[in-house]
């Protein structure tokens, strides 16, 4: 079965999410690295590391969140995420998303700033898993700001669905980014062919592209 798929004093720069000297030091994006990950197997021995990086104003720079974010997935049944450790279950195969969020973004109001990668478990030995068939392959995408991220043909509905899916090799496919209100596309990266707010995949192999969003 296959789930769902920063120049300051030396006071003012041991400040994380507090105020700066002049200003109120605004936590803006979050990045994670890498932007997916892929197991071969679904084996809860493996484990793949990451971060999150935090990008500030007020003064610019960008830092290290890892341990000051909140990591979740959506198919805890398929992975375990802890302070951006993951690991297969064990349990199956598939596609999930993980998460790193905050409410402390944008001081001093404390919006919640989030970022989003997509994790595939693979099993070579179930035709319907990932890495299952020769047939297949898996898009994903890694999001970071206020947007979404929709595939045509359907299968790709980011965040709110999935951010990755299998779609039959040798297909184009095409995502579109649509920023929320209040927010800007910024651009696409790792895209093989863009144009303005859509990107075009021919998918030959599994392929991992990245939208970012301001705020």
């Amino acid at each position: 079965m296959i789930w769902k798929g920063f120049s300051l004093t030396a006071v003012c720069a041991l400040a994380l999410f507090t105020p700066s000297c002049a200003h109120d030091r605004e936590l803006v994006d979050i990045t994670i690295h890498p932007g997916g990950a892929t197991f071969p197997t679904p084996d809860p021995s493996a484990q793949v590391l990451f971060s999150a990086l935090g990008g500030f104003v007020h003064p610019p720079e960008t830092k290290d969140i890892t341990n000051q974010v909140t990591w979740k997935t959506d198919i805890p049944q398929l992975i375990t995420v802890n302070a951006g450790i993951v690991s297969p279950t064990g349990a199956g195969c598939g596609i999930a998303d993980i998460s790193a969020s905050t409410d402390k973004g944008t001081a001093p109001s404390g919006n919640l700033v989030i970022a989003y990668a997509t994790v595939t478990v693979k099993d070579p030995s179930d035709p319907l898993c990932p890495g299952g068939t020769a047939t297949e392959a898996v898009l994903t995408v890694a999001l970071s700001g206020n947007g979404t991220v929709i595939s045509s043909p359907a299968g790709i509905e980011c965040p709110t669905t999935t951010c990755g899916a299998q779609f039959p090799k040798g297909s184009s496919v095409v995502l579109t980014a649509t920023p929320n209100t209040g927010s800007t596309f910024s651009g696409w990266g790792g895209c093989p062919s863009s144009s303005g707010n859509t990107c075009t995949v021919l998918l030959n192999a599994d392929t991992s592209v990245s939208a970012a969003f301001n705020p």
